[in-house]
Order: C-alpha cells, then sequence, then structure tokens
C-alpha cells in the first residue's frame, strides 16, 4: 500500500494506539499530521522518531482541543491552507474516567462524552465536507469492544464508543454518494504502556479470557486502520472491524 501525495489528520495521535497509527502510516507514504492537546512533549518524540526511521516521510504535528468545535476548525482550516486539502482522517482521540455508575457524576460523563463521542462527530462532519470538494476520501473512527460488550465502571466510555459506531454508519450512509467512506475498528484488550502498569497476575486472567489467549499488538490496529483507508477497502463503508481475539464475535 503506498499513499503517495496524500495527507491524513490522526486525533490524539502522540501517544499509545494513536502513536503507532501514525506511525504506520507515514511509513506508507502519506503526510502525517499528528494531532494532541497536553502531551507536547510524545508528540514532538514521536515526529522525530518517525523521521528517523523514515527520512523521506512528512510529519507535522498540530495542537488543538478536539472536543472544542472552533479548535477543530482551526485545526482544519489550517491543513487545507498548508496541503490543499484534506484526504484522510483517524479520529482516535479519547479518554476514561472510570466510576461505577452509582457513583458517576454527570459531569464526569459529559468529559468523556465530549472528547471521544463529540470529537469524533465534529472531525467526521468537517471531512466529509472538505472531502466531498474532491469526491475522495476515508475516515476511520477508533471505538472499542467496550461499546458491544460494556464494561464495569465505564458506562461513560462505552457510551461514547457505542456513540462512535452509530455515527459511523450513518456518516457512511451520507458520504456514500458523495465519495467519502467511514468505517470503524474496535480494539480488545490491546498491549500499550497502560497494560505495562498491570500486574503479570491480572493480565493473565485478561488472557484466560480471551479465545487467542494474548493481548493484541498497535500493530495489528494500525495495519487494519491503513487497510481501510487505502484503495483496497475501497469497497467497504459503514463497517466496523472487531480487533479482540474472539472476546467478542
Amino acid at each position: 500500500m503506498k499513499f503517495t501525495g496524500k495527507n491524513v489528520l490522526v486525533t490524539g495521535g502522540g501517544r499509545g494506539i494513536g502513536a503507532g497509527i501514525a506511525t504506520t502510516l507515514a511509513q506508507y507514504g502519506l503526510k502525517v499530521w499528528i494531532n494532541y492537546n497536553n502531551s507536547e512533549e510524545h508528540a514532538k518524540s514521536l515526529m522525530n522518531e518517525i523521521l528517523d526511521k523514515f527520512p523521506d516521510a512528512e510529519v507535522e504535528t498540530i495542537r488543538f482541543n478536539v472536543a472544542s468545535e472552533m479548535n477543530f476548525l482551526d485545526a482544519m482550516n489550517h491543513i487545507i491552507q498548508q496541503d490543499g486539502g484534506l484526504d484522510y482522517l483517524v479520529n482516535n482521540a479519547g479518554i476514561t474516567n472510570d466510576k461505577i455508575s452509582i457513583s458517576m457524576s454527570v459531569s464526569e460523563y459529559d468529559q468523556v462524552m465530549n472528547v471521544n463521542a463529540r470529537s469524533c462527530f465534529i472531525g467526521s462532519r468537517e471531512a466529509l465536507k472538505i472531502m466531498a470538494r474532491k469526491h475522495f476520501g476515508a475516515v476511520v473512527n477508533i471505538s472499542s469492544v467496550t461499546a458491544q460488550m460494556g464494561n464495569v465502571g465505564q458506562v461513560n466510555y462505552a457510551s461514547s464508543k457505542g456513540a462512535i459506531n452509530s455515527m459511523t454508519k450513518t456518516f457512511a450512509l451520507e458520504g456514500a454518494l458523495r465519495g467519502v467512506r467511514f468505517n470503524s475498528v474496535s480494539p480488545g484488550l490491546i498491549k500499550t504502556d497502560m497494560v505495562k502498569h498491570v500486574n503479570d497476575d491480572a493480565i493473565n486472567v485478561l488472557k484466560s479470557r480471551i479465545p487467542m489467549r494474548r493481548l493484541g499488538t498497535i500493530d495489528e490496529v494500525s495495519y487494519t486502520v491503513a487497510f481501510l483507508l487505502s484503495d483496497y477497502a475501497s469497497y467497504i463503508t459503514g463497517e466496523n472491524i472487531n480487533i479482540n481475539g474472539g472476546i467478542y464475535m
């Protein structure tokens, strides 16, 4: 797969799964815009790592709050001014704020919904406007197995990811005749920095619940995203791809 002459914005691209996606897409020849809000050090470090690995890569960092409509629109306009348009978008930015539902406040619920679901709506809406002009483009939204299975203490997170699944299908219907595809991926338990802090006994319990008996890798997510953006997936829209080792089928 090669994406010569195209660009992509990866929200929340400085760390974790987003960083893996940004690296993979840069490897395939896309100009990658790495969004961050608070983690400038991680975003800049990732940009330098990518350029060290792939000297011909084009990478930029861009700071904005994905939950702010004004911030998001300003960022999109900046990218258009620099590159003349936007070809691909990966709505990856997300947060958690776990708490049992009877103890969760409305503000704690709204905080997660705003960063995860609201930002995905803003990004998808603006991407559709921009990409429809050229009758070309694709968006991948990062959801979660939690949207399908639920999880104790994550009613806000599960709600936000469920909303992403539903809006992906709706945007796919609206984008189909405009040449713009929308798909989502739902990772299960993925080996990220957060998992490194979980003790081995807890990890083994988690693995025992997964039919494949292992955690997924960031690469397994990022290469799936790259495929969905590529022309190899040109007849795929409105789909959710599970990347979960069989924990939910």
